[in-house]
C-alpha cells in the first residue's frame, strides 16, 4: 500500500493507491504507443485545443488540487496557488506555439541545379518522438509535476505521456491526473493519450519498456544516474533529459556590498529561504567581498537567520538528507556555522542556517547541493579568489552578478568566468523564480542537466521531437505545413525565410 505523509506532523496515512505492477506498467505503456498512432496524426490546431482544455479542467479544479497538495507538501496555499497559475499558463502558453508553428523549424528547397550539380527535393520539419515517461518531482506538485512543464510540452509535441507520479504526493498526483485525463477523454483524446504508474519499481520498468521514447526527469543526482543506467541498458537507447543538481553561485562585487548592503542582505536571504530552501535555483554559495561592507551585509543576513523560526521539509528522505550534507559540508572543509534559526514543531522541521568559509578553501566536496534553507557565504579578496572557486565548484543551472555602474571591467571579467559553468546568467537579481516565456531557458552544464535543451518554456517542445526529411515526396504525402501552397507556419523556402501569410 502507498503512504502519504504530512510534513508537518511526519504522520503517515494509507491511500487507496498500491504500487503499479511490472504487467500493468507494460499494459500502460503499450496503450500509449497506440494512442501515439493516432496523436502523431493529429493537427497542431487540434492538439492546441487539447491543451486548452487541459487548462480549462485546472482551472475549474482549482480549490481540490490546491486542498489536496498542501496537506501533501506543506508549501502554503500561496505558494500552491500561484504554482498552478503557472501550469494553467505553461499548457497556455505551448497553446499559442502550436497555433503560432514557429516550434515545426520547417525548411523547403526546391529541387533544382546547385554547385554540385542536380538536387532532389527537400523537405524537413520536426516531427513527434513518441510516448514520452514523465517522473513528478518533489518540490513542485504542479508545475514540475503530473500537470507541469513536461507533461504539456511532450503533448504539444504529438506524444502520449506516462506519468510516475512522486511518492511525497501520490494523492495530488492522482488529483491531478484524474482532472487531466477526464479533460482529455471529454476532448475526444484518444485512451491511453494519459497514464500514471506509482511506485520506484514501476518507474524502472516504465523507462525499460520499449514503448517508451523519452524520459523527463526533475529530482536528485542520483535518481537520475540511477535511471540513465537503464536507459543504457537498453536494448534502444532513449533521449533522458535530467534536472539534477544546481548550487546557484552568486557574486556580489565590492561596490554593489557597500551600495546596496541592506537590500542584498533581505533579497539573498528570502532567496535562499523560498518554500523552505526547496527550489532547484535556490543560491547555495555566496561569494562575498572580505570588505567593512561585505561583513556588514553578512551581519544582516546573520541577524535574519537567528531570527528565522522552522519550516517543515517535503519528505523523510529530504529531512535526513539536508543535515547529512550540512554536517559534510562542515566536516570536509573549513566552513562555520555562522547562523542558525530556531526549530519549533513537529515534523520534518528545518531552520535557516548560514555557514562561512574562505573561498581559497571551496572544493567540490563543500559546494554539495543542500536542498534547504542553507546558505555558504564564501569570503573573497580579489577576482582570483571567485576565478579559483569557479574551477572546482560544480556546475550550476544558474549564477548571479550584483554589480554596480562602475564596475563594467569587472563585470566583465566575471562574465567570462562564470557563462561556461551556468545556463542563465542573473544580473542584480535572484536566480528563484523561473519566469515561463518563449525566451527562457531552464538547464546548464552537468551535473545541472544532462541535456543541452530547456525545460521551461517554449523551446522545451524540442526535446520530444525529432527532425525528419521528405524527399521527392508526392505532395499527398507531405504534412500541411510543408506544402508549397500552405502559408500557416514560418518557413525558410530555398534559403530565404518566410513569415506565416
Amino acid at each position: 500500500m502507498i503512504t502519504t505523509t504530512n510534513p508537518r506532523t511526519a504522520v503517515e496515512s494509507d491511500t487507496a493507491l498500491g504500487p503499479t505492477a511490472t504487467d500493468d506498467v507494460a499494459s500502460i505503456a503499450s496503450l500509449a504507443s497506440t494512442a501515439f498512432a493516432t496523436i502523431q496524426k493529429s493537427s497542431r490546431l487540434w492538439r492546441a485545443g487539447l491543451l486548452d482544455a487541459l487548462a480549462d479542467a485546472l482551472e475549474a479544479n482549482r480549490a481540490e488540487l490546491v486542498a489536496t497538495a498542501e496537506a501533501e507538501t506543506a508549501l502554503g496555499l500561496p505558494r500552491l496557488t500561484g504554482e498552478l497559475t503557472r501550469s494553467v499558463f505553461q499548457f497556455r502558453l505551448f497553446g499559442e506555439a502550436l497555433r503560432d508553428g514557429g516550434y515545426l523549424d520547417a525548411a523547403i528547397d526546391h529541387a533544382g541545379p546547385t554547385p554540385m550539380g542536380p538536387g532532389p527535393d527537400v523537405r524537413r520539419m520536426l516531427i513527434p518522438i513518441g510516448p514520452v515517461a514523465v517522473f513528478g518531482s518533489s518540490n513542485f506538485p504542479f508545475a514540475f509535476s503530473v500537470a507541469g512543464g513536461d507533461t504539456a510540452s511532450a503533448l504539444a509535441a504529438g506524444c502520449p505521456v506516462v506519468l510516475k507520479a512522486h511518492g511525497s504526493h501520490p494523492l495530488v498526483s492522482l488529483a491531478s491526473f484524474t482532472v487531466l485525463n477526464n479533460a482529455a477523454v471529454a476532448y475526444g483524446a484518444p485512451a491511453g493519450t494519459l497514464g500514471i504508474v506509482y511506485g520506484t519499481a514501476a518507474g524502472a520498468a516504465l523507462v525499460a519498456d520499449p514503448n517508451i521514447k523519452a524520459v523527463g526527469f526533475t529530482g536528485s543526482l542520483s535518481g537520475g544516474q540511477a535511471l540513465m543506467d537503464i536507459v543504457s541498458g537498453r536494448e534502444e537507447p532513449i533521449p533522458f533529459y535530467g534536472e539534477l543538481s544546481s548550487i546557484n553561485p552568486l557574486i556580489i562585487t565590492p561596490a554593489a556590498a557597500a551600495a546596496r548592503t541592506a537590500a542584498i542582505a533581505e533579497g539573498l536571504f528570502t532567496s535562499f529561504t523560498a518554500s523552505s530552501g526547496q527550489l532547484c535555483t535556490k543560491p547555495g554559495i555566496a561569494f562575498v567581498p572580505r570588505t567593512n561592507a561585505g561583513r556588514v551585509l553578512v551581519e544582516g543576513i546573520i541577524d535574519r537567520v537567528n531570527a528565522a523560526t522552522s519550516n517543515p521539509l517535503l519528505n523523510a528522505r529530504i529531512f535526513e538528507s539536508f543535515g547529512e550534507i550540512e554536517s559534510r559540508i562542515e566536516s570536509v572543509g573549513r566552513a562555520a556555522v555562522s547562523a542558525v534559526g530556531t526549530v519549533s514543531g513537529d515534523g520534518f522541521q528545518v531552520a535557516p542556517r548560514l555557514l562561512t568559509i574562505d573561498a581559497s578553501d571551496l572544493t567540490a566536496a563543500t559546494s554539495e547541493e543542500a536542498f534547504g534553507p542553507l546558505l555558504v557565504v564564501a569570503w573573497y579578496d580579489d577576482l582570483l579568489d571567485v576565478d579559483r572557486a569557479f574551477g572546482v565548484i560544480p556546475n550550476s543551472l544558474t549564477a548571479t552578478i550584483h554589480s554596480e555602474p562602475g564596475d563594467d571591467e569587472l563585470v566583465a571579467s566575471l562574465v567570462e568566468t562564470v557563462s561556461p559553468r551556468a545556463g542563465r546568467l542573473v544580473f542584480n537579481g535572484y536566480p528563484t523564480g523561473v519566469r515561463v516565456s518563449w525566451a527562457q531557458h531552464h538547464g546548464g552544464p552537468w551535473p545541472a542537466t544532462n541535456s543541452l535543451h530547456t525545460s521551461v518554456g517554449v523551446t522545451a517542445v524540442r526535446r520530444f521531437l525529432r527532425p525528419f526529411v521528405w524527399q521527392d515526396a508526392p505532395e499527398t504525402l507531405l504534412p500541411t505545413e510543408l506544402r508549397d501552397a500552405d502559408t500557416s507556419v514560418p518557413r525558410r523556402v530555398d534559403g530565404v525565410l518566410t513569415l506565416a501569410g
